[in-house]
């Protein structure tokens, strides 16, 4: 299932049923958990750990040392988990120690063609990542977060749970969860109803939420006021006190 063509360093450790394609370059303090794919043309440096039944489609660079100045040479990593699919062209980069030392994507994530994934990143789990994104250094995108083709988000911006981007979406400041933004710069527009409908939340709860949002974005409060008016309602429901801790420890500020 390793193509003679390909190139792998013998301290690369290679799970069970793993196949490598044509002209692959394995390199060393590389992990690949068994069953996953990786196809022609990819180049895959260490440290790295890729963990089980992921697909990595052809000529995407995986690894390789962060695009940052300050970098000397640390061995930082690259941690990627299980079931992702990876398409062409995507490059991840790994951490700096000025800041985690890794950069790392959960699982069960579907990553299209040229996304880019900067130093120190963090993505969850289940989330959508449309062509040609990035992800400059430093941004944490939590889980079932979708995010629309030639999006880019700058530094140290969080994107919360559920929320979305619409295509070219250019986010400078923190994303709430369960929030729709979209333009240049990124403006609010909504929850993320659709998404959420999908993944199975009760009417009850998008009603409450959208009554958050409202507070949040169309009663002229003060931030600070409208987390006082949202407290009795994050105290009966989960969803909503996410948005209020996710608020809370913002420290770039909210698309607002």
């Amino acid at each position: 299932m390793i193509h003679p063509t390909a190139v792998i360093d013998s301290k690369a450790r290679i799970g069970t049923n793993v196949s490598i394609g044509p002209y692959t370059v394995i390199g060393a303090d590389v992990e690949i958990g068994d069953g996953t794919w990786i196809g022609p043309h990819v180049v895959i440096n260490g440290p790295t750990r890729i963990g089980r039944d992921n697909k990595i489609f052809q000529f995407s660079s995986l690894g390789e040392v962060p695009q940052d100045k300050k970098y000397g040479g640390e061995p930082t990593t690259l941690e990627i988990g299980d079931r992702n699919v990876i398409r062409e062209g995507c490059t991840f980069n790994r951490g700096t120690v000025q800041d985690r030392g890794y950069t790392r994507i959960g699982n069960d994530n579907w990553i299209m063609a040229y996304v880019h994934l900067a130093h120190d990143c963090v993505v969850g789990n289940n989330t959508i990542f449309a062509n040609n994104t990035s992800l400059a250094g430093h941004v944490i995108v939590d889980d079932h977060v979708v995010l629309g083709g030639f999006t880019l988000i700058l530094q140290f911006c969080r994107v919360g749970q559920h929320a979305f981007t619409s295509f070219a979406s250019m986010v400078q400041k923190d994303i709430p969860p369960y929030v729709t933004v979209s333009g240049h710069w990124a403006k609010p527009y909504g929850l993320n109803t659709e998404g959420m409908r999908r993944r199975g939340f009760s009417k009850e709860t998008m009603e409450v939420l959208r009554k958050a949002y409202k507070i949040i974005y169309r009663s002229n409060l003060r931030l600070e006021e409208a987390l006082q008016e949202l407290a009795p309602l994050g105290q009966d429901h989960a969803e909503v006190q996410a948005m209020i801790d996710f608020i809370s420890k913002s420290e770039r500020g909210i698309a607002r």
